[in-house]
């Protein structure tokens, strides 16, 4: 097996399910029971997992993949990350202002003037909203939100998307910024 040229994280196994070799695995799928619907899944040291049954539970899908028939063997898998390759997901489905995380990492991201604040070297939703992980050269990483405020336009051809300096958190504005705290009124 060669390995994929642009790979996109699909899943992860986790414990194994039952005697048969079933396991639990966390799918990133808009649809976490249509993780077979890709084609074949494949992990970093370069083994292919084909999806012969699934259903979904209450937090994961349980996955029966070809050739792991027991326990044993699923237990093996346990923290395997599962990948694709990106030219077998399907740009049809998207909507004009939809993206998938992979297409945005490795985009410069620019203000209006052209100022450089890095490149994308990371997409993370931690529960309360998409973040950016911008990273440049020399710089730290830094987290900006994925938000219509701070992103003001993705242009995929070009390779960059431009941002707003000062809802990124990158400008303080008088009013507040990193590190003030919003104006209050006091009683």
């Amino acid at each position: 097996m060669t390995q994929l040229k642009n790979p996109v994280l699909m899943a992860t196994i986790g414990a194994a399910q039952g005697l048969r070799g079933e396991v639990r695995v966390k799918s990133f799928t808009d649809d976490p029971a249509a993780l077979g619907d890709y084609g074949n899944l494949h992990s970093e040291d370069g083994r292919v997992f084909e999806v012969l049954e699934i259903r979904e539970a209450k937090n994961v899908v349980v996955v029966r993949f070809r050739g792991i028939n027991d326990r044993t063997a699923a237990e093996a898998l346990n923290g395997l990350e599962l990948f694709i390759e990106r030219d077998n997901l399907p740009d049809d489905d998207l909507d004009e202002d939809e993206f998938f995380y992979a297409d945005l990492e490795g985009l410069e991201a620019v203000d209006r003037t052209g100022k450089s604040y890095g490149s994308v070297t990371g997409v993370f939703d931690f529960g309360a909203g998409d973040l950016l992980e911008l990273k440049g050269p020399g710089l730290r990483p830094v987290l900006i939100p994925f938000t219509e405020w701070s992103v003001l336009e993705i242009d995929l051809e070009a390779g960059k998307l431009v941002i707003d300096p000062t809802a990124a958190g990158f400008v303080d504005d008088e009013k507040s910024g990193p590190g003030k705290p919003f104006p209050t009124k006091r009683k």
